[in-house]
């Protein structure tokens, strides 16, 4: 696995004429990657917005809404610049902006505050400002008011909360400035967003939201880039779906979530153009790490026409990237979950892993608190104290497996989107009974690392042998050097292929 660089070539917001010739044509694949701010109107809107096309010497173009936000601009009603896929560029850039994005749209800003957020990147408050401001626009308390404002405008349309409910679960300080900020951001007080949001459900027959003590129920749609490979991520998901905790019935992807605030379901069903996420929360405060995680689930911030570019150059992927277009690599929900669920899975079979998985989350997992049927799968905390009740196989690996749950329960080894590649590998590696084809699969997985190869994977090296790939490692890693920096998802070529 080689370490993640930021791409050296200029970012996409600072080249004036790629991003107003995206404008002039409303490419949506732009969406998400840059917002585009009208001096003479006030107003930023998503590069496919429908309104005119302003003039070139009138526009200026952010990376993110929230620095379009701090020079003073506000969202555009029509195209809603906030509602669409993320930038591909947080996943595909390693260094401390991208990984402080990833943490922000978790909430840890909410949660945590600005100290939280530098302690767990590992800077100072000064340094990760600076940063921040440098590379984005804005800096971390900016850019967690966008989070923060989005999160709520959610709420205020999709739920029945009282408007002074959403201001707090959302992670506003005081209902006052809920209030200025929707008004900032929207130009709509909170009250005019809810009563237009509920004229448009009813015009559209949409069921009204739900709330009760058994958890609040929100239904909203996630936007992605097509193409879209949903059947090969349901396949992927049905093939290690641990009972209790996950299911896939064909066209949907359910399971339970732990959250920082409680526990939660969610259902996604891929659609025409966006994902269903149907969600149920014991806490709405978790609304926006839910979204967040939903998304990095079904990989949907991915860019798979610039994937496709790279990858389609080898003639031997060609046919491959031509017969599945859209391909994506699975994400995951929870850091620990990952780590032990790939412990699990070394050296035997995806379906023994399941089982091993299924047998300690019935053992060792909590309730959901509105549906008992269902399983949170068990805290590192819970494996360390009570794993060796239940694992079973060789002494060795369940020494290990302990091991890893005892250093993630202490803090010593810590697994979130905001680690930086390298040094968590290391520390992956560290642990006793990890090597290398799991640190990687954790980088790859959690992270969303996109240039990772796992050649010490058997299938993985069989698929490649089927489409006439030299299968021997050397020779693997010299030819996947053209891949870059899309290895990650011409592996999942590879496994794809050796199923066929």
């Amino acid at each position: 696995m080689t370490a993640i660089a930021a791409p050296a070539e200029q970012a996409l917001w600072r080249d004036n004429e790629r991003c107003y010739r995206a404008v002039a044509s409303r490419d949506s694949r732009f969406d998400g990657q840059f917002v585009t701010a009208v001096r003479t109107t006030g107003i930023y809107c998503r590069p496919s917005c429908p309104a005119l096309t302003p003039r070139q010497e009138n526009v200026r173009f952010y990376p993110t809404v929230a620095a379009a936000q701090a020079a003073g601009f506000r969202a555009c009603r029509r195209c809603l610049p906030d509602a669409v896929p993320g930038s591909p560029e947080w996943n595909v850039r390693a260094d401390l902006a991208a990984r402080a994005m990833r943490l922000i749209a978790d909430g840890v800003v909410e949660r945590d505050g600005v100290p939280g957020l530098a302690r767990r990147l590992g800077y100072s408050e000064r340094q990760l400002g600076r940063v921040l401001t440098a590379e984005l626009g804005a800096g971390p308390l900016a850019l967690a008011r966008a989070h923060r404002a989005h999160s709520a405008r959610l709420l205020i349309e999709l739920s029945e909360l009282p408007l002074s409910d959403v201001a707090f679960a959302a992670g506003f300080a005081s209902v006052r400035q809920f209030n200025d900020t929707i008004r900032e951001v929207f130009a709509r007080t909170p009250s005019q967003l809810r009563t237009a949001a509920a004229a448009a459900r009813r015009q559209a027959g949409a069921a009204e939201p739900e709330a009760g003590t058994a958890g609040t129920r929100l239904s909203l749609r996630l936007p992605f880039r097509p193409p879209f490979d949903a059947a090969g991520l349901l396949g992927f998901f049905a093939a290690r779906a641990v009972p209790a905790v996950e299911s896939v019935d064909g066209h949907s992807y359910a399971r339970t979530l732990r959250l920082p605030h409680g526990a939660a379901t969610v259902t996604l069903t891929p659609q025409d153009g966006h994902v269903r996420c149907d969600l149920r929360l014991a806490d709405v405060r978790d609304l926006g790490a839910a979204v967040t995680r939903a998304r990095r689930l079904l990989d949907l911030d991915a860019d798979p026409e610039a994937v496709a570019r790279v990858l389609a150059t080898d003639p031997a992927l060609a046919p491959a990237v031509a017969a599945t277009p859209g391909i994506r690599v699975p994400g995951a929900a929870d850091g620990f979950e990952l780590v032990l669920r790939a412990t699990l899975g070394q050296q035997v079979s995806v379906a023994a892993a399941r089982t091993a998985a299924g047998r300690l989350t019935a053992a060792l997992g909590e309730p959901v608190p509105w549906q008992h049927d269902l399983l949170l799968f068990p805290t590192a905390e819970a494996v360390a104290e009570r794993g060796h009740e239940v694992l079973r196989g060789p002494k060795r690996r369940i020494d290990a497996i302990l091991g890893a749950a005892a250093a993630l329960a202490s803090g010593d080894v810590d697994v979130h989107v905001g680690r930086d590649p390298a040094e968590l590998r290391a520390e992956l590696l560290g642990l006793t009974g990890i090597g290398p084809w799991t640190a990687d699969y954790v980088l790859m997985r959690v992270l969303g690392a996109p240039d990772v190869l796992l050649t010490g994977d058997l299938i993985l090296r069989k698929g490649a042998a089927g489409l006439g790939i030299a299968d021997d490692i050397p020779a693997l890693n010299e030819r996947a050097q053209a891949w870059r920096p899309w290895r990650s998802y011409a592996g999942m070529y590879l496994w794809r292929s050796s199923q066929a």
